[in-house]
């Protein structure tokens, strides 16, 4: 069998505006480009976030290790709501349009054996028309925490009508978690042809400090509690609703009264973290320093934090999968989260790979949180980073992804 041309069309993708974008999505494209068999190309289109010179802006590269073809298009074509609602939805698929041609033009006029979506809706009605216009099968690849109960409400009914259509005629459906998954059959989003895989974690850039980390002793209340200072560590997209760093805060608070040098270092952004950080001085975590917002962090100095810390901690409502989680294992760090959404299953044999509380459990948070900042429960590093290793290194998601693709070509 030739090595199939396989065209990557992602939802979110890292992009001129913000380079962490979809980055998981981008890891997924390169495990597959070097593992999986497959010649990729990635074609994005998205709105811009700030002027253009015209209607449109490309960026269309051709010299990397796969041809990458970015589109951004006005946020507000003509100024006019409702003109550039609908104008907005065509010069998307112009773009995918465009970039398809582009494509054809670098294959020598050959289209791709097989588009692979990343994270729906339009894409997948694009890779949809591709399928019924020059039968091109496709595939869909899903991480969008929309389809967990948190979230499905919001989900209009056109909307519904259209994705279930578009799922049901994918050659596969594919996604992150048994659990996102189960949300979204329980939604009507049904393929026969189903499979988990794994997000992917950089096994070479998230590893344990070459030293070992002090032991944190347990503290009692007659010790001596300033010979302390375990680091609580949270990544994240800020917000609120979903991620419950409030949540997280607040435990922080009723912590410190045991640990009274207890240090929590926060990683991310978003659109909620100028309220996060009033909250946070709200509750004087940011005058002595409990509190520390790191801001947005390169995925290095991420790994180095992970390294470092005595525990990650996440107290999300809603997740598909948790890359930070198994980001976090890799390093050999205890991992305190949420039993929500594909969580759970990560975190089989029970208690093996970290502990969960329930989401909006605050006082389960803080008694976990206590249990491993005391050493009264600890977890193996070599097991936590060996267990990373078989389910999300490169090469297993990679060669995993190329086994799919053989699978829907074969069957054409």
């Amino acid at each position: 069998m030739k090595t199939p041309r396989v065209l990557m069309l992602p939802k979110w993708y890292p992009h001129r505006y913000d380079d962490q974008d979809g980055d998981f999505v981008g890891r997924h494209v390169a495990a597959i480009a070097a593992h999986g068999g497959a010649e990729v190309a990635v074609l994005f289109a998205a709105v811009a976030r700030g002027p253009l010179p015209g209607l449109i802006d490309a960026e269309e590269d051709f010299t990397g290790p796969w041809p990458t073809l970015r589109y951004y298009y006005r946020a507000a074509p003509t100024g006019l709501a409702l003109l550039d609602k609908p104008l907005k939805l065509l010069l998307y698929f112009w773009c995918l349009r465009r970039g398809y041609r582009r494509l054809r033009q670098h294959w020598g006029g050959q289209a791709p054996d097989l588009v692979h979506v990343h994270v729906l809706l339009r894409t997948g009605l694009f890779a949809w028309a591709l399928q019924a216009v020059r039968g091109i099968p496709f595939i869909v690849t899903e991480h969008w925490t929309l389809y967990l109960p948190l979230r499905a409400g919001g989900i209009s009914g056109l909307r519904r009508v259209l994705t279930r259509a578009v799922v049901r005629r994918a050659a596969a459906l594919h996604t992150v978690s048994g659990g996102l998954r189960d949300a979204m059959a329980a939604l009507g989003f049904v393929n026969p042809n189903s499979v988990v895989i794994a997000n992917v974690v950089d096994t070479d850039l998230f590893h344990p400090e070459k030293l070992p980390k002090a032991q944190v002793a347990h503290v009692s209340a007659v010790a001596d509690k300033s010979l302390v200072a375990p680091t609580l560590l949270h990544v994240s997209a800020f917000h609120d609703q979903v991620k419950n760093l409030s949540g997280v805060l607040r435990v922080v608070v009723r912590l410190r009264a045991v640990w009274p040098g207890l240090r929590l270092r926060i990683v991310g952004y978003g659109p909620d973290e100028v309220y996060l950080h009033g909250y946070a001085a709200s509750l004087g975590l940011l005058a002595d320093g409990t509190v520390i917002f790191l801001g947005k962090l390169s995925h290095a100095a991420v790994a180095a934090e992970m390294a470092r810390a005595t525990a990650l901690v996440s107290f999300s409502r809603a997740e598909t999968f948790g890359c930070v989680l198994l980001e976090a294992r890799a390093c050999g760090c205890p991992v305190v989260a949420t039993r929500t959404g594909g969580v759970p299953e990560l975190f089989q044999p029970e208690n093996t790979f970290g502990l969960l509380v329930n989401p909006d459990d605050e006082p389960g948070l803080e008694v976990a949180l206590t249990a491993v900042l005391s050493g009264t429960t600890t977890f193996d590093a070599a097991r936590l980073r060996a267990d990373v290793a078989v389910r999300c290194a490169p090469v297993a998601v990679g060669q995993a992804f190329g086994a799919v693709y053989r699978q829907v070509l074969d069957e054409e």
